[in-house]
């Protein structure tokens, strides 16, 4: 049904397309419109599309899914190697078809419309939080500059800036755009409340969310970002290959009979990343300060004492991966065992 192979080198406005109907040789090449593309997956018979999992490749997926065709998406870094010689949209295509064989090459999942909404909520206040960074740390540097040092929080620094505007110990020119950039902060601190609390109304009607969110260290943020970038947890055959997808498992350099591990691999998606070592952070900080104790904080406490409190936190942040691909795929919460 699917023995016609379709590569689509997607843009913004023009897509090559190379049809193939026998492996290794283009019958054909098009280049074609949005509008005469879209007809174009109407009009063709059932087919396997392969493009690469970039900027609205999940979208053309869905549409051609919807026609009834089979799409492959390929990460660009594994597709980078069949381009032949320079790059242009017809070595790319062809790249795409080449790349195809190659069954060692995992494809993307399609992602729905339900994970590219949570996705853009987490990509909006991650921008958020970044403009609100870059406005807060000025300030602190041109008031210390002034005699006016603002203690250690982000949240010190807008209460202590309205003050001293009230109390006029600004200069006079400084006032307007210290009081703008104060205010700047103030909404973008409104628009990040904002939708954390969209995130929050939407964990409350998933399961899976909800679940998720049993596990130590992993919150609304994580949950949702875990069910958003990641999707089917079980599509790994096993935690670990969740916690490799997501870079937390050591680099090996190995020959013959000698062994060697490194740093983290730091591969997939570097928010999701930092999300879960935030999160192993947390447990670390609570446990240490709690008397009561499971076997996973026994287990991450031991970690600290033994590697500092950096590795631990990245050695928990990969417990964290696997204990959510094991929830994730059980009808219960996480239960925390009692320490031995």
């Amino acid at each position: 049904m699917h023995s016609t192979t379709i590569a689509v080198d997607l843009a913004k406005s023009v897509f090559e397309v190379a049809v193939s109907h026998r492996a290794g040789k283009v019958s054909e090449r098009r280049r074609l419109t949005r509008v005469q593309f879209t007809r174009f997956l109407r009009e063709q018979p059932p087919a396997t599309l392969v493009m690469e999992a970039c900027g609205t490749a999940h979208h053309w997926a869905r549409e051609a899914e919807s026609h009834g065709h089979r799409t492959r998406l390929l990460p660009p870094r594994d597709v980078r190697p069949y381009v032949v010689r320079n790059k242009t949209d017809r070595a790319d295509a062809k790249g795409l078809l080449e790349a195809n064989r190659n069954e060692d090459i995992r494809a993307v999942p399609v992602k729905t419309v339900e994970q590219h909404t949570l996705a853009g909520l987490h990509r909006l206040r991650s921008g958020w939080m970044a403009t609100r960074t870059a406005r807060l740390n000025p300030l602190r540097g041109l008031l210390r500059e002034l005699g006016l040092a603002i203690p250690t929080g982000a949240r010190q620094v807008v209460p202590h800036v309205e003050a001293w505007l009230g109390e006029g110990v600004l200069p006079a020119p400084l006032r307007g755009p210290v009081a703008s950039c104060a205010r700047e902060v103030r909404e973008l601190e409104a628009r990040i409340r904002e939708v954390e609390q969209q995130l929050e109304t939407i964990s409350r009607t998933s399961g899976r969310i909800t679940r998720l969110r049993t596990i130590p260290g992993i919150g609304v943020l994580t949950a949702t970002a875990l069910v958003a970038f990641v999707g089917d947890t079980q599509r790994f055959a096993t935690g670990r290959h969740l916690a490799s997808y997501l870079g937390l498992t050591p680099r090996e350099r190995s020959s013959g009979p000698t062994r060697r591990l490194g740093r983290i691999t730091k591969r997939g998606d570097p928010y999701l990343r930092m999300l879960l070592i935030h999160g192993a952070r947390s447990v670390l900080h609570h446990a240490k300060r709690s008397a009561k104790s499971d076997r996973l904080r026994a287990w991450a406490l031991d970690r600290e004492r033994a590697l500092g409190h950096n590795k631990a936190a990245v050695a928990l942040a990969n417990q964290l991966a696997r204990i959510a691909w094991a929830v994730a795929g059980r009808e219960e919460g996480y239960v925390a065992r009692s320490a031995p």
